[in-house]
């Protein structure tokens, strides 16, 4: 293993419009693998033309697609991105002076980094960031966990950075239609093997005002003006097309 370098792991799937930006930002790492999806168009042609390694895996498991990323890499640290967000030059700076070599790091150097995100939600800037385990050690990941919102089993402490990832969602409507009818799926597969109770009237209107309140009201989309009203009742409707492929999937199985 190259004790001195970050490997940066993106999982894309068509993002040939997206990929050779993300890429482009994450030029300071020692090694860069973008794993492909299954992607139909040009995202592997272009992640190789500009000198990352490829690797073709399929499915919809993203826990397998991230390990997959962790057991190519050769760099002491990973860096998981996807080809919807862009390191900022403050973040790479700050990357860098984390991930130095070891003989120069002090003790007690955590295992892995949470990464702030700064979010826009249909081109717009969304009023609060999000953050997940993003930046980790390879010898520190046991491993990942969950097929859709995966997690990662860290064999250490966890600190924050500082500087934001930039992540740009939800590009259009026609995008985010699409993505929910594919997720959507396995998520009523999910709660169906979970062994969920039936799915019966009340419960739709819960779970959408759930969904509505957690995006409006908890994350503050009423500061984001119309589109913030635009996402928050999306993210209502996405969870009543999940529950009603479960009460779909329930009858079924009657």
């Amino acid at each position: 293993m190259n004790q001195n370098t970050c490997s940066v792991i993106i999982i894309a799937r068509n993002e040939a419009e997206r990929i050779a930006a993300c890429i482009e930002h994450v030029q300071f790492a020692g090694e860069i693998i973008v794993v492909d999806n299954g992607s139909t168009d040009a995202t592997a042609k272009i992640a190789k033309e500009m000198k990352a390694t490829v690797i073709e895996k399929k499915g919809m498991n993203f826990s397998e697609l991230r390990d997959a990323g962790a057991a190519k890499a050769t760099g002491e640290w990973l860096l998981y991105i996807d080809a919807d967000e862009l390191v900022t030059l403050d973040l790479q700076k700050e990357i860098l002076e984390k991930t130095r070599p070891p003989a120069r790091q002090v003790n007690g150097t955590p295992a892995a980094y949470f990464i702030a995100r700064t979010n826009y939600y249909l081109g717009h800037l969304w009023p609060t960031k999000d953050k997940m385990v993003r930046l980790i050690k390879k010898s520190a990941l046991v491993s990942w966990q969950g097929s859709l919102h995966e997690h990662a089993n860290i064999n250490g402490s966890i600190d924050m950075l500082r500087a934001p990832l930039e992540h740009r969602t939800h590009r259009t409507l026609a995008e985010m239609v699409e993505k929910t009818n594919e997720w959507s799926e396995i998520e009523a597969d999910l709660r169906l093997s979970a062994g969920h109770p039936a799915v019966v009237g009340w419960r739709f209107l819960r779970v959408m005002l759930t969904a509505f309140n957690d995006s409006f009201w908890l994350k503050q989309g009423w500061r984001a003006g119309t589109v913030g009203w635009v996402e928050s009742i999306y993210q209502a409707f996405s969870m009543f097309i999940t529950y009603a492929k479960l009460w779909e999937k329930q009858q079924r199985e009657k």
